[in-house]
């Protein structure tokens, strides 16, 4: 048995998500596992769809197990994310590690990593930062510095940012899997306007959003599942549709809780205050707060992190457990190997969380919270408790 892990947003699944898994079956991969992030991404932001409807996507296009990535880590800057679900892909005992780059090639990326690992890398970083530059582009200009433009120049591109992040924490973490990558196919990260038959997800997304056709942009049974969720009233869910009552947190809370949130530094809490009393939207909220220091994606992680009670430290370290949302027969014999690794406790039934220690119990609570506040976004609100009543999705392999 040959297992390749890949972590996941799959917000939706579609031909490039397609196009991994064929490759690393091709390769010699007879089983999948996917670590999936929750009801809310990385980008900070509700899914499009559940994460159930989104597990079923994944089975019925190649995946033999998902697992969900808690959501102080789904919601965490890359490092933080990767590390997350890499310790849950080594839980599950993966032999590879699988995931698109742009430049496709592991060496390079390989060589990068150990540029971030370099201990000499952070004194630079902090010189480069003395500018007022992001975290991001400080980082980048003192691995050029250090290491070349060649390795610097790896680090503009998200998909090679996450797959340097995924390498960094198999290193950190002494993990036993191969990193796996296959170039990126089709339109860029977040491309709205290319021509390629591979759309961006982030088109996609929007395809929907306004109510347009994508049923060609998607796998046919990922199509008919997004279908089937619009048809029962489940999707699409939008960040819009949150906007009101994560402006009712953020103006109800305490200059003292604003500090307590998710990857601040320098003040930034307080230039978030500031921005929420001016501010009448959540688009005015992030540009208010915004600056060449702080990125646009990494206030929208900050700000949902507010709205859904996830507080500084909740990410720190690694998942305390395996929460498994869907599977096949494939994905049971993953589990078995999981079992026989014992590096985490396996949630399949309810009461596997009574077993849980009170860290991994306050994670799986902030997770119920956090969708049941998501089922009120849904064009038809869903009642409270999905998270605890919602079963393990069943399906047979896709071939």
């Amino acid at each position: 048995m040959q297992v390749c892990g890949i972590i996941s947003e799959y917000n939706p699944f579609h031909f490039g998500h397609a196009a991994l898994i064929q490759q690393a079956r091709k390769a010699g991969a007879t089983h999948v596992a996917a670590i999936m992030t929750g009801n809310y991404v990385q980008r900070g932001e509700p899914a499009l769809l559940s994460k159930w409807a989104r597990t079923k996507q994944a089975l019925s296009c190649g995946v033999d197990l998902v697992v969900e990535l808690p959501l102080p880590w789904a919601v965490a800057g890359a490092e933080k994310f990767a590390l997350g679900g890499v310790a849950l892909a080594d839980a599950l005992g993966v032999d590879w590690l699988g995931f698109g780059s742009e430049c496709g090639d592991v060496q390079a990326l390989t060589k990068a990593a150990n540029a971030l690992l370099d201990p000499g890398l952070q004194a630079e970083i902090r010189r480069e930062l003395q500018e007022g530059i992001t975290y991001a582009r400080a980082r980048m200009n003192a691995v050029e510095s250090l290491f070349g433009t060649k390795t610097a120049c790896l680090l503009n591109e998200p998909n090679n940012i996450l797959g340097i992040e995924y390498i960094k924490a198999l290193n950190q973490l002494n993990a036993k899997a191969i990193p796996f990558t296959i170039r990126r196919v089709g339109a860029a990260h977040d491309e709205q306007n290319s021509d390629s038959p591979i759309a961006s997800a982030s088109k996609i997304r929007n395809t929907v959003l306004s109510k347009g056709n994508y049923c060609e942009l998607l796998p046919p049974s990922s199509a008919e599942i997004l279908k089937e969720e619009i048809e029962a009233g489940r999707a699409p869910v939008s960040l819009l549709c949150m906007e009101r009552a994560i402006l009712a947190k953020l103006r109800t809370m305490e200059k003292s809780e604003y500090a307590s949130l998710p990857d601040l530094s320098e003040g930034l809490e307080n230039r978030l205050f500031q921005a929420v009393k001016n501010a009448s939207t959540l688009e005015e909220v992030f540009l208010l707060t915004k600056s060449k220091r702080y990125t646009h994606a990494r206030i929208r992680r900050i700000v949902l992190s507010a709205f859904l009670g996830v507080t500084s430290g909740m990410n720190q370290g690694t998942p305390p457990y395996l929460r498994v949302l869907g599977m096949n027969n494939r994905g049971t014999e993953i589990l078995r190997r999981a079992k026989n690794v014992k590096k985490l406790p396996i949630i399949s039934h309810s009461s596997d969380i009574l077993l849980l220690d009170n860290r991994a119990k306050n994670v799986i609570e902030l997770e119920n919270r956090a969708t049941d506040l998501y089922a009120l976004c849904m064009p038809e609100s869903a009642p409270c408790g999905l998270d605890r009543t919602t079963g393990i999705i069943i399906a047979s392999p896709s071939f």
